[in-house]
């Protein structure tokens, strides 16, 4: 049975994961090699937290009780020597996941499952330097950003993982409400991330021609598709609306669309002009320095609002 947990990287995802796994009573050890890093970790923690006790999710004592739960280490044996179940959320370099995994075989107990919060890399090039033994209790566990708030968890079953094992991951993950996605083969991107990237390719295509002000196209999407995806998926809305009607559609708008195999050159052009989004101040809206934690804010509380509101119906 899973107890202990390790999350390797106390970056973005990293101490996000652990604070999911920390609200649900579970003991986390938070390990990462920057002191910096270490130093101011558990207050951006608390500052995320306290944005659930606003939204009415998790009381301040809770809250206090999570943080407590979560051990910081710079040494990674120390951090993993007792841990039953290992989450690694290091940048995405093949080199140092496959030395990782290396060490983390060699410090944690024979029964520990080691995981990966990866969506691009292949999991059989980071465990080549594993042995046998731990091979079969390796997996992906690719969360979704931001991993406190959003549900969604896609997990690998590509052959190497007993049955019996891909259960007690999926089991751990039920535990703290999230939502698993069983993926069957390895490909880029898994799941999620593909059909993102579809529909982005599309918006970015739209911009380009010039057929609507980016405002426009947003609100096209939040009010229109993704105004059903919140609460219904792809495949059901085509059964609701009739396997024949998009057949027909389909037909008449697949070859009118954009079928690019690169990123679109405006999206590149805004990268080399420096406009990189909100961390930057300008991407395809402007962002004064007054606007930005305010609107990182308001973006939370959107989604916790709509993790409220899904409880109703996810199944």
């Amino acid at each position: 049975m899973i107890k202990k947990i390790s999350v390797i990287g106390a970056g973005t995802m990293g101490h996000s994961i652990a604070s999911a796994f920390a609200l649900y009573g579970y003991s986390v050890n938070l390990f990462d090699t920057y002191e910096e890093q270490l130093k101011k970790v558990k207050g951006i923690m608390k500052t995320e937290l306290l944005e659930l006790v606003e939204g009415n999710l998790f009381s301040e004592a809770e809250i206090e009780k999570a943080l407590d739960s979560i051990t910081l280490f710079n040494d990674l044996e120390a951090a993993t020597s007792d841990s039953d179940y290992v989450i690694e959320a290091i940048p995405e370099k093949i080199e140092l996941k496959r030395s990782l995994f290396a060490s983390l075989d060699k410090f944690t107990p024979k029964h520990a499952i080691l995981a990966s919060n990866t969506s691009s890399l292949n999991l059989e090039d980071m465990m080549i330097d594993v042995s046998e033994e731990r091979k079969i209790r390796m997996i992906v566990n690719h969360w979704y950003n931001p991993g406190l708030l959003m549900p969604l968890v896609e997990l690998s079953y590509f052959g190497n993982m007993p049955e019996d094992i891909f259960k007690e991951v999926e089991e751990l993950y039920k535990s703290i409400k999230k939502q698993t996605c069983k993926v069957l083969k390895s490909v880029p991107g898994l799941v999620a991330n593909r059909i993102q990237q579809g529909v982005a390719r599309e918006v970015f295509s739209l911009i380009q021609q010039g057929i609507a002000e980016p405002a426009e196209i947003d609100k096209a999407l939040k009010f229109g598709p993704a105004f059903r995806y919140a609460t219904t998926g792809q495949l059901e809305v085509a059964d609701l609306g009739g396997l024949d009607i998009w057949c027909i559609v389909g037909d008449n708008l697949l070859k009118e669309m954009d079928n690019s195999t690169c990123s679109n050159d405006i999206l590149r052009e805004k990268v080399e002009q420096g406009k990189l989004g909100i961390k930057s101040g300008a991407g395809f809206y402007e962002y004064s320095p007054e606007e930005i934690e305010k609107t990182k804010k308001e973006f939370n509380q959107r989604l916790i609002h709509q993790l409220k509101s899904s409880e109703f119906y996810i199944k």
